[in-house]
C-alpha cells in the first residue's frame, strides 16, 4: 500500500478539492443569480406600487375638487355663487400656503442637520478631557 489513501471512487485529494472549488463557484454563480432575479422582481413591484401610489393621489386630488365644489354649492344657498367660489379657493390657498412654508421650513439646511447628536458628541469629548488629565 502506498502513503496516500483514495477514496473509495478512485479519485485523488486534489481531485476531490478542485471538484470542491468548481461546485463553490457553481454555488456562489447560482446564489448570484438568485439574488439578481429577486432584485428584478423586487425593482418591479417597485415601480408597480409607484404607480398605484400615483394613480391613488390622482383620485384623491379628484375627490378634493369634487369636494370643494360641494362647499361652494353650499355657500351658494347663501351667497353668490361667485364670492363663493372666491371665498372656497382664498381659503384652500391660505392653507396650501402655510402647509407649503411649513415643508419648506423643515427642509432647511439648519433644520436638517443632527443637532442631539452634535451635542451627545461634544459632551462625551468633553468626559473624555476631563478623564485625561
Amino acid at each position: 500500500m502506498d502513503g496516500a489513501q483514495r477514496p473509495p471512487d478512485g479519485r485523488s485529494a486534489v481531485d476531490l478539492l478542485s471538484q470542491l472549488a468548481g461546485d463553490l463557484t457553481n454555488l456562489v454563480r447560482k446564489e448570484s443569480e438568485l439574488v439578481r432575479a429577486e432584485l428584478t422582481e423586487k425593482a418591479h413591484s417597485a415601480v408597480k406600487a409607484v404607480g398605484e401610489v400615483a394613480a391613488g393621489s390622482l383620485l384623491l386630488i379628484a375627490a378634493l375638487l369634487v369636494l370643494l365644489q360641494a362647499v361652494v354649492l353650499g355657500l351658494s344657498k347663501f351667497m353668490d355663487p361667485a364670492w363663493a367660489a372666491l371665498l372656497v379657493g382664498g381659503v384652500v390657498a391660505i392653507v396650501g400656503y402655510v402647509v407649503l412654508r411649513a415643508g419648506m421650513k423643515m427642509l432647511k439646511p439648519g433644520a436638517m442637520a443632527p443637532e442631539r447628536s452634535a451635542r451627545q458628541l461634544q459632551k462625551d469629548a468633553e468626559l473624555m478631557k476631563g478623564h485625561s488629565r
